[in-house]
């Protein structure tokens, strides 16, 4: 049995937090928080695999609708390009 943790869940949490939020490497957050850097990336790894959503999970009603939007805009946008791709081809054979 592994002996207790010198660190509290609070503790490894902030610290996780801090890396994640910061623009410094995990290398240089463990040194500012005197951890050993691999400590704070094993944290940073449970907590992100703790994140993940499961591959087979069905989408919530708001990230069903965001996609909705976005396929909605997606079209949109595919229409407006290929309207822009032949009014270019057109002026571009006019000889004025």
């Amino acid at each position: 049995m592994a002996p207790p943790s010198k660190y509290s869940p609070e503790f490894r949490e902030e610290a996780v937090q801090i890396a994640l939020r910061s623009s410094k490497s995990i290398s240089e957050v463990a040194r500012e928080l005197e951890l050993n850097s691999e400590t704070l990336r094993g944290w940073v790894k449970k907590y992100q695999k703790q994140q993940e959503p499961a591959p087979d999970a069905e989408l919530t009603v708001n990230e069903r609708a965001r996609l909705k939007e976005l396929e909605r805009r997606n079209r949109e946008l595919e229409m407006e390009n290929s309207f822009l791709k032949k009014a270019a081809a057109y002026f571009a054979k006019d000889p004025r």
